[in-house]
């Protein structure tokens, strides 16, 4: 898909002009609201920067957790606007409101180079109504904020599978542009989704089968491979049989499950040990069992070293790989290996074959940083879990879709 891009913004001159951004900065914040992980900021930099230095009035929408359209101190970007000019080394202003007094005030205020950042657009309810005319009054409202002679800027991937007023509404209403990063993630995720180059190894982890169904039925026919850890292995171990105590099971799936191995055995590939626990919690005594060897009353937090090692072996042949999901619950350092391992064991790849690796946004994406990986031994990581998924699985991305030229 070709789409009008920030670059042919930039050869059209934006000295002068107001362009409203939309960004995703939706970041994790700690019980004292501080940013854990500033990936998504870090991403956001090169478009900002870009229209900055070419003299353009930068209005940059987002939002942060799920407010419910409502205004709510807990997720307000405040953070965000702090991190931000940090990061940019200038000062971006935090407007008040959305499309309130004291955002049209900011946005008529800015001079050449100038970022303001609105309030989280989540605090209006319009932002992610299914009434088309909800949502089109708020964008029309957002594109007043850019003047006359303004634009829009897409550059939020975590958000454009969501038909929403900052998103999809506003580009009909302005000049409509991919920002580099939204530019990036198509490219990448063109390549994996439709010219693979094999063996190909899909690693798929997380809670719930239900999330990834599509993303397994979509890719079954063109990975050679479908790893499977996690919190959705045990669905998939209940439905060979295994008796997984008390890890976490969406039993309404396990006859899909069974189905998905009757159709696809010989690509998906299931952990071989686990790691168990007495109770959910960091502290947890904790054992390495075989796969029918859960004591009673336990669960497994982690897939186990011989998993890891026959997950590993998959992929160090593999020329190209995509990712999405843990292995376990990596937050707790003692149920952390299985993910770092198989992270390790993608960079490895990555380096030593030559392999193509693409981190599909999310947990996986935070647990990189988190347990201190390389972030440059992937070949991408991208800023959108669901995104990603439903661009592999094929489906319309209204965000992107909005863009094309």
């Amino acid at each position: 898909m070709a789409l009008k891009t920030i670059d042919s913004l930039l050869q059209s001159g934006v000295a002068g002009r107001h362009i409203l951004v939309r960004s995703d900065f939706n970041v994790p914040l700690n019980d004292a609201g501080e940013i854990t992980d500033t990936g998504r900021i870090t991403a956001s930099l090169p478009t900002l920067k870009a229209l900055s230095a070419a003299g353009a009035k930068v209005i940059v929408m987002a939002h942060l957790g799920r407010p419910k359209g409502e205004v709510n101190p807990k997720y307000s970007l405040a953070p965000v606007a702090e991190a931000l000019s940090e990061a940019l080394d200038q000062y971006v202003a935090l407007a008040a409101d959305l499309v309130g007094e004291d955002a049209h005030e900011r946005a008529n205020g800015l001079n050449d180079g100038d970022i303001v950042l609105l309030e989280n657009v989540r605090f209006d309810a319009r932002e992610t109504s299914k009434d088309p005319a909800e949502r089109a009054a708020l964008a029309a409202e957002l594109a007043s904020l850019a003047a006359d002679n303004g634009a829009f800027v897409s550059d939020g991937f975590g958000v454009v599978h969501r038909e929403q007023a900052s998103v999809f509404d506003v580009a009909k209403l302005l000049p409509a542009y991919a920002g580099y990063l939204v530019e990036k993630e198509v490219t990448v995720l063109q390549k994996v989704a439709a010219a693979p180059e094999a063996p190909y190894a899909v690693v798929l982890g997380g809670s719930k089968v239900s999330d990834k169904l599509g993303v397994i039925e979509a890719l079954a026919g063109k990975a050679d491979k479908l790893i499977i850890g996690g919190g959705m292995c045990y669905t998939f171990l209940k439905a060979k049989g295994y008796d997984v105590q008390e890890s976490l099971l969406q039993e309404e799936m396990v006859e899909t499950c069974a189905s998905l191995l009757a159709r696809y055995g010989d690509q998906i590939v299931l952990p071989v040990d686990l790691v168990a626990a007495d109770s959910f919690d960091p502290n947890a005594e904790k054992k390495i069992v075989a796969l029918d060897g859960i004591p009673a009353g336990w669960q497994s937090l982690d897939i186990g070293p011989e998993t890891v090692s026959a997950f590993a072996e998959v992929l160090a042949s593999a020329k190209t790989i995509f990712w999405n999901g843990p292995m376990g619950v990596f937050e707790f350092e003692a149920f952390s290996a299985g993910t770092k391992g198989i992270a390790q064991a993608i960079i490895d790849a990555t380096a030593k074959n030559g392999a193509f690796s693409v981190v599909g946004g999310g947990d996986s994406a935070a647990s990189v940083r988190i347990l201190g990986l390389d972030e440059n031994g992937f070949s991408h990581i991208s800023t959108g879990g669901g995104a990603s998924l439903e661009f592999l699985e094929g489906k319309n991305l209204p965000g992107v879709a909005v863009l094309a030229d």
